[in-house]
């Protein structure tokens, strides 16, 4: 026994639990020093005010946030957005007269001469295909389009329906020129379909165009889903950005801080539907052709919006140990994957690269 030790209780201390006391008193105060002692946790940083223009473009709320400031901030920010509907009119597959509507019609034919931006985003569709082997693939529009079928039937998509689709996707069926900007399609039943990095894209472009007009501090988001932050708010070096619990969705889990970043989430919480007591999420898996399992929700920090757009649907196809191996090969990119729950309804995320200054848990 130290001299620090306190004496053994005698017996009639022991007998009238005076002992007993005397331990639990210790116990708290040493509880309490130790409490005193750590440092309290980060408080998440919030926001302040802010001025919000947005716009409705590609089924989703497009918006600009700035800080207050001159009027002419809210020109500049106004006509920018009007620059989404052009890019939107440019990209869709759901308007006969767009360009990608085109591409899609008459490229099997031969090579169709695309715009530059455009065509910039197909070879970077194209390297984001291969590097992810396929859980990224701007041509699995044939499988969406029967599973989008059989959901308004009422009934999940047969093997071979399945097969004949996965006929029609891969990146090998398209060949892009780059020295004539042209693009072809090595069958006729093949499409591209933008929809997993085309609000990325627009983000990207939407930033662009702010700058040019003078602006520095801002951030544009389309959904909420995909979000991209350029300088600062409130004297901070960033943006602050809530993070929702995969579980409870109108619950906030985290913040991350963007720092002249982009973010985009990708989860299985609100789009999906049942099928002989089987849940089936929206997110698809182009190597097998069925729903990607195995992942409530997938965040990621990268340069551009439509890199954090494709890798965060490609994540979640990928599962954990692959989106690690791809962060571990590009620091630039960082993630925050939700597994499903363990021991009940407990959430274990795993952080990727997401410094410390810039993760706050709520």
């Amino acid at each position: 026994m130290s001299p620090a030790d306190p004496p053994p209780p005698s017996r009639r201390e022991f007998l009238t639990g005076r002992a007993l006391t005397t331990r639990i008193e210790r116990a708290g105060a040493e509880l309490a020093d130790e409490i005193v002692d750590r440092e309290p946790p980060p408080v998440p940083p919030s926001a302040g005010p802010t001025v919000r223009l947005e716009t409705r473009a590609m089924a989703c709320e497009f918006a600009v946030l700035l800080n207050p400031g001159p009027g002419d901030q809210l020109l500049a920010a106004s006509e920018a957005l009007d620059f989404v509907h052009a890019l939107e009119d440019q990209i869709t597959v759901y308007r006969q007269h767009s360009e990608m509507s085109r591409l899609n019609r008459t490229a099997a034919e031969g090579p169709v001469e695309v715009e530059p931006g455009l065509f910039d985003l197909l070879r970077e569709c194209e390297r984001l295909c291969r590097e992810t082997e396929g859980a990224f693939d701007p041509t699995s529009g044939p499988l969406i389009a029967l599973w989008r079928a059989c959901r308004s039937e009422g009934r999940i998509p047969a093997e071979s329906e399945i097969a004949a689709a996965r006929e029609r996707t891969g990146i090998a069926h398209v060949r892009l020129d780059g020295d004539r900007r042209t693009a072809a399609y090595l069958r006729e039943d093949v499409e591209l379909n933008l929809g997993g990095i085309g609000k990325g894209y627009a983000l990207d472009r939407l930033a662009a165009v702010l700058g040019d007009r003078g602006l520095s501090d801002f951030v544009v988001h389309a959904g909420y889903s995909s979000v991209l932050a350029r300088g600062g708010h409130r004297g901070r070096g960033g943006w602050p950005v809530g993070i929702a619990n995969p579980l409870f969705l109108d619950e906030q889990f985290a913040t991350i801080v963007l720092r002249d970043q982009a973010l985009s989430t990708s989860g299985s919480g609100v789009r999906h539907f049942r099928h002989g007591g089987r849940r089936y999420g929206h997110i698809l898996d182009p190597r097998t052709g069925w729903p990607a399992e195995g992942m409530l929700s997938v965040t990621v920090l990268a340069p551009t919006a439509s890199l954090a757009d494709a890798l965060s649907t490609a994540f979640f196809v990928m599962g954990v140990e692959n989106a690690r191996r791809y962060c571990d090969n590009n620091p630039e990119v960082a993630a925050l994957i939700f597994p499903p729950a363990t021991r009940g309804r407990t959430l274990e995320p795993v952080v990727l690269g997401i410094a410390d200054e810039q993760l706050f848990w709520t």
